[in-house]
């Protein structure tokens, strides 16, 4: 747990940030070689984070504590990680599998692939009512899973989408974070469950695009290059900028978890290293 340094330590406007390196040194160390925040998600009164190592570290939600570190075993370089509330588990991609990991890391298990002759190559993942969707390097699809991991479908996407993150939305269509390689663009566009593309939203758009929406359908955005969140309606329309780069202080912001009934969203920095709490709920 390091040095018991005080987390959530200071605040940024109305973004409260967290801290998640150990020491003041390792500020230092960190910062030279450039180690981004993979992942952040909150499962109860938790927040999780992983980063370039097998440890995911733990904040206490209500108290802003330093909780014990996740040693998970196994995993080598995480690639995102995300909660479920209803089986009460987390789930982290790595290159070649996604791991199960219990709330209080008692149990962890390589979960996906589930066969030898499966390939998936996970790079960022999303649940939502217990399924979890996986987005894959370099894929052109989707896989959907259900929540013993056995896969519901592969949803397929058109060729010129280059997939960055994918959440399903609460009419079980998929909302997905995109490059265009036909158009030189980025977009943010939802399908059907086979891959047929519904509507689009193509503002001026970075490429590192995360997702994540409510219940109401509502789609917020994470653009990675112009440092900002955008609010998007049912129909993929700007409604506005939520937070913009001043709020941001300039970082880029890198992963997104949006905890509804909180109405706080997570935001989590690559090159800082550190994780935001925005109270969306009131703006």
């Amino acid at each position: 747990m390091g040095d018991g340094k005080t987390t959530y330590n200071y605040w940024r406007r109305r973004g409260h940030v967290v801290d998640v390196s150990d020491t003041a040194h390792s500020v230092i160390v960190l910062l030279f070689v450039v180690v981004f925040v993979r992942g952040v998600t909150q499962l109860g009164d938790v927040v999780y984070i992983v980063c370039q190592s097998s440890s995911i570290r733990r904040f206490s939600a209500t108290t802003h504590q330093r909780l014990t570190d996740i040693d998970a075993k196994g995993v080598r370089r995480p690639w995102d990680i995300a909660a479920c509330e209803r089986m009460s588990q987390l789930y982290v991609a790595e290159w070649e599998c996604v791991w199960r990991v219990s709330p209080d890391g008692a149990d962890i298990k390589r979960w996906l692939p589930k066969s030898p002759s499966d390939t998936i190559s996970p790079n960022t993942l999303s649940v939502t009512s217990s399924r979890l969707l996986v987005t894959s390097f370099g894929g052109k699809q989707l896989i959907h899973l259900d929540a013993g991991g056995d896969e519901l479908r592969r949803v397929p996407l058109p060729d010129y989408m280059h997939p960055r993150h994918a959440v399903e939305s609460p009419s079980g269509t998929f909302i997905v974070g995109h490059s265009n390689t036909q158009l030189d663009q980025n977009q943010v566009s939802e399908v059907n469950i086979e891959g047929q593309v519904l509507r689009q939203f193509s503002g001026s758009l970075g490429e590192q695009l995360r997702i994540a929406a409510d219940s109401r359908e509502n789609v917020f955005v994470a653009d990675w290059k112009y440092c900002r969140i955008l609010l998007l309606d049912a129909k993929l329309a700007l409604r506005r900028i939520i937070i913009d780069e001043h709020q941001l202080n300039y970082r880029q912001p890198f992963r997104l978890c949006y905890m509804e009934q909180s109405g706080q969203l997570l935001v989590g920095f690559g090159v800082s290293n550190s994780v935001a709490v925005f109270d969306v709920l009131r703006r």
